[in-house]
């Protein structure tokens, strides 16, 4: 049984459309961003077989990716030499405007 497009009806078309653009927009979203991710933040560490499973498992490929290999960053203590020191007010604004006439008689 062959079926052509024009003999499906106009909701099956619509469906149709969704659908491909749909799977356009996921595997370029998923493209982009395996493209952007360094490799040791991707399961396996191999982006070519990401690249594989985006492009060869359709619509189900770039959603395993987007949810399954992606590796969120690990978290960085920061270190106390890095903090920035606390600043007070008086401070900010004694290094903007220079100290205050009154500053001693405080």
């Amino acid at each position: 049984m062959n079926v052509t497009l024009s003999s499906l009806p106009t909701g099956a078309l619509i469906a149709l459309a969704v659908l491909a653009v749909a799977q356009i927009t996921l595997d370029i979203i998923a493209l982009v961003d395996l493209y952007r991710r360094p490799a040791a933040r991707v399961a396996f560490g191999n982006k070519w077989v990401w690249v594989a499973v985006i492009l060869l498992a359709n619509l189900i490929g770039a959603i395993l990716y987007l949810v399954v290999a992606r590796k969120p960053p690990t978290a960085v203590e920061p270190s106390t030499a890095a903090r920035a020191p606390s600043v007070s007010p008086d401070t900010v604004a004694e290094a903007l405007y220079g100290s205050h006439p009154d500053a001693g008689s405080r």
